[in-house]
């Protein structure tokens, strides 16, 4: 694409959407219900349409890994899920205009804290094409105008996704614009980084290209969803059936998204009980296993994990197994090697899951729980546009409130300041 011609379409593209958030800041939380529900319906009776160019999608894929085409790919399920969740955030109350507090000062001024859109919202994203019709939701949801860059190996189905719903926010009043698909290439995706004068906040979620393009290049603050290096630690007074079953679902129900684990801790003093049995469940799950010089003695066909190994994500039926002294160890463990998305600790011990929930710094903490609930539906959130790993404004699933932020609006009666 000519230099010229992304420029247009950032200029378009960026305009459109500001002038869209400001028409939607007043829409009724009605109209944009009705819109949502709509898009529901409309995905369901796009079903064909839908799979069929996700069929395209997936064909040009071969030959990447299976995890990718996973993460890639749609199923009839897939898209009744993506439905069910528009309709579960058109079930959620507003929050728009929600009062977060309210006092009166000495001098009789009434000071009310009150949430609002932030405003222009870029979601880019790779592979999960269910993304695009989330990120839409919540945002309208949320008088938020959106543009969404997906990855270029999902093109056409987000293009048959964001249509569906684009059809539906416009027939129910509100602007087209408010939901806009970017299909230009990289040139456009640059050019929107630059423009902190239309948009108000990046969301970002995907790999390690993806991670330092918005980083290095955006003048708009970034909400980062990157790597996913989750852990789960075995603690000394662990339910050691209670961890194989939660082992077993954090790691191969779903290997290829970010809320899977990567890392499996076990304490010494179970670890001769429990690393045989599990390893054993993980490879009847096609699981592969590699560990350190501990878990090796115990498992002795084990593969040796490298240094990498702990730091990588890789999405896939890969897991790394170290066996720690204590539970400072572990936590000393997660504080080097873990990205601050979820990690979690199975215990009968009160005192260790408290110091657990405590020591990790991670944007979500469990006990006794697979980390694979580190997800806005599974919050109650309906759907999210992306798990937060920041520290300021939004931390771990974003959903309504976490699109919104406030404005102070002070009622007088003639008051000047002295």
């Amino acid at each position: 694409m000519q230099a010229i011609e992304a420029a247009r379409m950032v200029e378009a593209l960026s305009g459109d959407a500001r002038a869209a958030a400001r028409q939607l800041a007043g829409a009724p939380a009605a109209a944009k219900d009705a819109a949502l529900r709509a898009a529901a319906a409309r995905l369901r009776q796009d079903r064909g349409a839908i799979l069929r160019a996700n069929a395209e999608d997936v064909e040009r894929a071969r030959g990447e890994s299976a995890a990718f085409v996973d993460r890639l790919t749609l199923t009839t399920e897939r898209i009744d899920a993506m439905a069910r969740g528009l309709e579960e955030v058109a079930a959620l109350p507003d929050p728009v205009g929600e009062t977060i507090a309210s006092w009166r000062r000495p001098n009789g001024l009434e000071i009310t804290q009150v949430r609002v859109p932030i405003g222009v919202v870029l979601s880019i994203y790779e592979s999960r094409p269910n993304v695009t019709a989330d990120s839409a939701a919540l945002c309208l949801k949320t008088a938020n105008a959106v543009l969404l860059k997906g990855g270029s190996e999902a093109q056409a189905t987000n293009r048959a996704i964001a249509g569906a719903i684009r059809a539906e926010v416009e027939a129910a009043g509100l602007p087209a614009a408010a939901v806009q698909l970017v299909e230009g290439g990289r040139e456009v995706t640059r050019g929107l980084l630059k423009r902190d004068d239309r948009i108000d906040v990046v969301i970002a979620r995907g790999g390690e290209t993806l991670k330092h393009t918005v980083l290095e290049e955006s003048r708009i603050p970034v909400v980062k969803h990157f790597e996913g290096i989750c852990h789960l630690y075995v603690d000394a007074r662990a339910d050691l059936a209670m961890a194989e079953r939660i082992c077993l679902n954090a790691k191969v129900q779903r290997p290829s998204v970010c809320n899977a684990i990567e890392n499996l801790l076990v304490h010494e003093a179970v670890a001769p009980g429990f690393l045989p049995r599990i390893a054993a469940a993980l490879r009847a799950e096609q699981c592969e296993l590699r560990g350190d010089a501990a878990s090796r003695a115990l498992v002795p066909d084990l593969p040796a994990a490298t240094d990498a190994d702990w730091d990588t994500e890789y999405l896939d039926l890969i897991l790394s197994v170290a066996v720690v002294p204590t539970l400072d160890a572990a936590l000393d463990f997660i504080a080097r090697h873990g990205t601050g998305l979820a990690e979690t600790i199975v215990t009968e011990d009160r005192e260790a899951a408290r110091r657990f929930l405590a020591g990790v710094d991670s944007a979500a903490v469990f006990v006794n729980a697979s980390t694979r609930f580190t997800d806005g539906f599974e919050f109650g959130f309906g759907a999210e546009v992306g798990i937060s790993t920041n520290r300021l404004h939004a931390r771990g699933p974003m959903g309504l409130r976490e699109l919104t932020t406030y404005k102070y609006q002070v009622q007088g009666s003639g008051q000047i300041r002295a």
